[in-house]
């Protein structure tokens, strides 16, 4: 049976994150903090779950060049994007974020001039309420794969079976976005 975490690992744990969270527009504060919470996970192991820095990491570049990158794609998208009725666009993004991630649709989408309340709400909607549809739809998704994908045969989770699990969920969300 699993030890109980010792309350002054947890405290520390609390302290770490409200000081990242307090310093986050302080790079060298910041990192710091990091490299300290880092070093307390390692030298206290026994504790606590082991870090799932992989998926971290490649979540945090995924974004990073999403960032960098972003920018480049307005002078295309401005046309499309401004020339759809919010409906539309909530589709769009629906079925765009089963194929691709909705951190990447709503960055993009936030770079269109001039576009509307009601069609801002509408890309996100669609996207937030596809987020389920794929693996890749959301950052948090590549982190539960990773924990959940040893209850699975071949310790791997399946696209199509994703999917199909998904699409109820995503249907219900699809109506509160729209009706509610």
């Amino acid at each position: 049976p699993a030890r109980p975490v010792p309350a002054t690992v947890a405290a520390v744990h609390i302290v770490l994150l409200a000081g990242v969270v307090l310093f986050a527009h302080h790079p060298v504060v910041f990192l710091g903090l990091f490299l300290l919470f880092l070093g307390f996970t390692q030298a206290y192991a026994h504790h606590q779950s082991p870090l799932i820095l992989k998926e971290a990491l490649l979540v945090g570049f995924f974004l990073a060049g999403l960032v960098v990158l972003g920018g480049m794609q307005q002078w295309w998208l401005q046309p499309i994007v401004a020339g759809l009725q919010p409906l539309a666009l909530f589709a769009g993004a629906l079925g765009l974020t089963a194929i691709t991630d909705n951190a990447a649709l709503t960055y993009l989408g936030s770079l269109i001039q001039g576009i509307s309340a009601p069609a801002q709400y509408m890309l996100v909607a669609g996207a937030v309420a596809g987020g389920g549809l794929t693996v890749i739809a959301n950052a948090p998704n590549p982190a539960g794969v990773a924990l959940l994908k040893r209850g699975f045969a071949g310790d791997t989770i399946g696209a199509g079976g994703l999917l199909l699990g998904a699409l109820g969920p995503t249907a219900v969300a699809t109506l509160a976005f729209l009706v509610l």
